[in-house]
């Protein structure tokens, strides 16, 4: 069955000020696919991902997902934005609000979904990360691990199209990365389409159909998981893989 394009990217340009972060960037990604983006850091990764909700607004170029140009005049980025739910790498709960509330404000005010129906989706997600004993649970007594499962149910709750992870473990103890990669994995297992900025090779590459190198705003480099690691073209990759692995 032929995978179709949910996002597609053409001549992406980015610009603060004087400074370039982004330059020319035309991409793609399939319905189902995982991608991962890695690169050093300044490279442009973070921009680029929030590019993609219009987090950040490209100074010149096209995003269209789902066949709408998202940075076309007149779109109403929230109701596309509905669609492409996003984590972030310091999680971005509201510490006034206990776990429960985290969840089903975004369903309840803005799918208008009612509060019986919310609740119980997010039961449903809580106990597949084996956290439904933290419903009443307040941020600040939380692990940094529970803190991004509980990020990640809150972007699921949206049923979201694509999900887009701008470094979900870096602000994690070691011990903490696994249970919110294994998250991802399974997340990956089920078919969630997937955009991924990490800088865990190892996952990289067990994950990702797809893996984009960029560095200096450009992508330097696009290839499958296996092809990257294994057989990288660019003397820029292939500079990078040997500090990195």
């Amino acid at each position: 069955m032929e995978e179709h394009n949910i996002i597609k990217v053409e001549g992406l340009c980015k610009s603060f000020g004087d400074l370039q972060v982004l330059n020319d960037i035309t991409t793609e990604f399939k319905e189902k696919q995982v991608v991962s983006i890695i690169g050093p850091s300044g490279g442009g990764k973070s921009t680029f991902l929030r590019c993609l909700n219009l987090l950040e607004t490209p100074t010149s170029g096209s995003i269209i997902f789902r066949d709408v140009d998202l940075c076309a005049k007149g779109v109403d980025i929230n109701v596309h934005r509905q669609k492409i739910g996003m984590v972030f790498q310091h999680f971005n709960l509201f510490n006034n609000m206990n776990v429960m509330k985290n969840l089903t404000v975004a369903p309840m005010r803005i799918k208008g979904m009612e509060q019986d129906e919310a609740e119980a989706k997010a039961m449903t997600f809580l106990k597949r990360m084996g956290l439904e004993d933290k419903v009443t649970s307040y941020p600040s007594q939380l692990s940094g691990g529970q803190k991004q499962r509980i990020a990640i149910v809150r972007s699921l709750m949206m049923e979201p199209d694509v999900m887009l992870f701008d470094e979900p473990t870096s602000a994690l103890d070691p011990e903490m990365i696994g249970e919110v990669l294994d998250v991802i994995k399974q997340l990956a297992v089920e078919g969630m389409t997937m955009i991924i900025v990490t800088h865990e090779m190892r996952f990289a590459r067990e994950v990702s159909n797809r893996i984009l190198f960029l560095d200096g705003g450009r992508i330097d480099e696009d290839r499958s998981a296996a092809e990257f690691f294994d057989d990288p073209h660019s003397p820029r990759l292939i500079s990078f893989l040997q500090k990195v692995l």
